[in-house]
């Protein structure tokens, strides 16, 4: 995985010479074929790619590596990403290393996520953490659509600041909204705006004072109650900030704290005992997130 140094000042010169905003856009669309989860359809605009799929446990389930060449997210940049799981497929994305976005120099940087996800299919949104410089001006919005009995697990840690670089977020925002449904029916509604200085940023009703959150949403049938009670045991001593709770149709397990690392542990953990129950699939560590 790539990692924030401390030497690191701030974008590229490339990224930083950029005149104009990138407008990135990528469709990715899987189906089943007789058991093997294919990559159908791949189209790209601007700086989005994806390699070739790749299959590190079985033709069932189909990863794919979602990469941004430009290696950050500038002020103004927009990137959008339409992915389609058909009927019985399995898809697992995830990203090579962690996203960054940098300052926005007046301009607010925008990313849109439409999922759709078939029948009986399942679909696996996993990138690594997320860093957002001092000053950053940043919109995340997230659309999930189910289908009768699919499956969805979708993460994200964020990290506020470089703190390696001492770095605090003590500028900008980064605002978030997530819309789950099934069959049409709104199941999961989120939305909130992480503003540097504000009350809830040192409030104990939000980040109370701390740089990383992390967030792990299952959709799916209900986990077990002893799985939720191994969870707890687990994960609540090692990673103080943890806490998972199951709802009517939707797993919730979260990180507060400021550590990266202790977000990347609780997240992976929570989502290897929750995959082979939720999706029948072994909770291996995938190896892009050992890289």
């Amino acid at each position: 995985m790539k990692r924030e140094t401390a030497f690191e000042p701030g974008p590229p010169a490339a990224i930083a010479r950029q005149s104009e905003p990138w407008q990135a856009h990528l469709t990715l669309g899987f189906a089943d074929d007789h058991g093997t989860t294919r990559l159908v359809e791949r189209r790209h605009s601007g700086p989005l790619r994806v390699q070739k799929p790749l299959y590190p446990e079985s033709p069932a389930v189909c990863h794919a590596i979602i990469v941004h060449p430009p290696g950050g997210i500038v002020g103004g940049d927009r990137l959008s990403v339409e992915l389609e799981v058909g009927a019985n497929a399995s898809a697992f994305i995830a990203s090579p290393g962690a996203a960054k976005w940098y300052r926005a120099n007046g301009r607010t940087s925008r990313q849109q996520l439409r999922m759709e996800v078939g029948p009986h299919a399942s679909l696996e949104w996993m990138p690594q953490e997320t860093i957002f410089f001092e000053a950053a001006q940043v919109e995340l919005d997230s659309e999930i659509s189910l289908a009768a009995h699919a499956s969805y697990i979708g993460c994200e840690i964020l990290c506020l600041g470089r703190t390696a670089s001492g770095e605090r977020f003590e500028s900008g925002s980064v605002a978030q909204r997530t819309r789950i449904r099934r069959d049409g029916k709104l199941i999961w509604f989120e939305q909130g705006r992480l503003q540097a200085g504000a009350r809830a940023m040192s409030s104990t009703v939000g980040m109370a004072g701390n740089s990383v959150c992390a967030t792990l949403i299952a959709a799916g049938k209900p986990a077990p109650a002893a799985l939720l009670q191994q969870l707890r045991e687990e994960l609540e001593p090692l990673a103080p900030g943890f806490g998972v709770t199951q709802l009517k149709q939707v797993l919730v397990a979260r990180y507060i704290g400021n550590s990266s690392e202790a977000a990347r542990h609780a997240m992976l953990a929570a989502w290897r005992h929750l995959r082979p129950a939720l999706l029948g699939h072994p909770g291996i560590t995938p190896r892009i997130w050992n890289t």
